[in-house]
């Protein structure tokens, strides 16, 4: 099979194409053929860079939720069988090693080729009404959103939310999750366009945080009174203390990112006075959030924002274009190409 290969860290042209063995069904595996791989900007273009916090194992094949379709069977699997349309979760194992869960496309070749090897217990079926490529966007993301906004920061509905980087893959979800949930929504980005985005994603208001005074405008939004939940996934230093200055007595920042440097300045005086609760958090994809996602996208109702397709083979151009952030909405990988 091909498969986009990383031997080295460094810039996207270390990445390369090669003809490497197809791999081997082993007890409860599956092989799917990728439709669609999305390229992220930590669990890719940073390990690709090798400055990813965890130790990424070379060689790697990065793509961390590929789409597709099943074609091999491995002993035991009676879930799964050949033909079945999927998605895969992030986790390949299950039990957590020293440093935490162990990950495709950081401990096991992930999605960037033509074939994959996962548990099958780490699919998910894909409706027939969803095309391969939201269905990649929709597992990175959408199961997230719900988490942090659910689990992690307790929204209720008819609170205030404050979604940053409303525009991007984990925000635009965190709209779409927060109306889902009954929440009002305040989307903020970077440029109109990209509120516009936001807006038309469901969001009750919008501010852009480059050309506005975000403070003030989510304060005069929400009438003085602050947003209940702010849900960062930025870590900008300019940014984050504005957010945090729109938060309202007893509310919840939760924070799952740090793509704007992930140092921020954080006014004490104001997190004990207004009795605010800052809350760190990570990925977690759970079946169940999985499928409703899923079965909201079939119905219309979960739209992924996609920039552009492209095949495998420039998967170095990929990288550029994320790392450029001129982008709005995924690159997407599609080896059937």
């Amino acid at each position: 099979m091909k498969a986009i290969v990383v031997r080295e860290f460094g810039p996207p042209n270390v990445m390369k194409l090669e003809e490497v063995p197809d791999p081997e069904p082993g007890p409860g595996e599956v092989i799917v053929r990728v439709h669609a791989v999305s390229v992220n900007h930590t669990l890719d273009t940073v390990a690709r860079a090798g400055k990813f916090r965890r130790r990424v194992v070379l060689p790697v094949v990065l793509g961390i939720d590929p789409a597709g379709v099943i074609v091999r069977i491995g002993p035991g699997v009676i879930e799964r069988r050949a033909g079945d349309r999927v998605v895969t979760s992030s986790r390949v194992r299950s039990e957590l090693a020293a440093d935490g869960p162990q990950l495709l496309s950081v401990h096991a070749w992930g999605g960037y080729a033509e074939l994959y090897k996962v548990p099958a217990a780490g699919t998910s079926i894909v409706p027939d009404a969803v095309d391969f490529a939201t269905a990649t966007v929709i597992a990175r993301h959408a199961p997230t959103a719900f988490h942090l906004l659910r689990d992690r920061a307790k929204l209720e509905p008819g609170e205030w939310v404050l979604i940053m980087g409303a525009a991007g893959g984990l925000g635009s979800f965190g709209v779409q999750a927060a109306k889902h949930m009954g929440a009002k929504v305040i989307a903020a980005a970077g440029t109109d366009e990209r509120v516009k985005t936001a807006l038309d994603l469901g969001a009750d208001a919008g501010v852009n945080y480059r050309s506005q005074d975000l403070t003030a405008e989510v304060l005069n939004i929400t009438r003085d009174k602050g947003v209940n939940v702010v849900f960062e996934n930025i870590g900008d230093p300019e940014l984050f203390p504005k957010a945090f200055a729109a938060t309202a007595l007893d509310g919840r920042l939760v924070t799952a990112g740090g793509h704007g440097g992930g140092i921020v300045p954080l006014d004490v005086n104001r997190l004990y006075l207004k009795r605010i609760t800052v809350i760190g958090a990570t990925g977690k994809t759970t079946p169940a959030d999985l499928a409703l996602s899923l079965k909201a996208a079939a119905e219309g109702g979960f739209k992924a924002i996609i920039d552009r397709v492209l095949p495998l083979s420039q998967a170095p151009e990929a990288h550029e274009l994320v790392e450029s952030r001129s982008v709005l909405g995924k690159v997407i990988l599609d080896p059937t190409q």
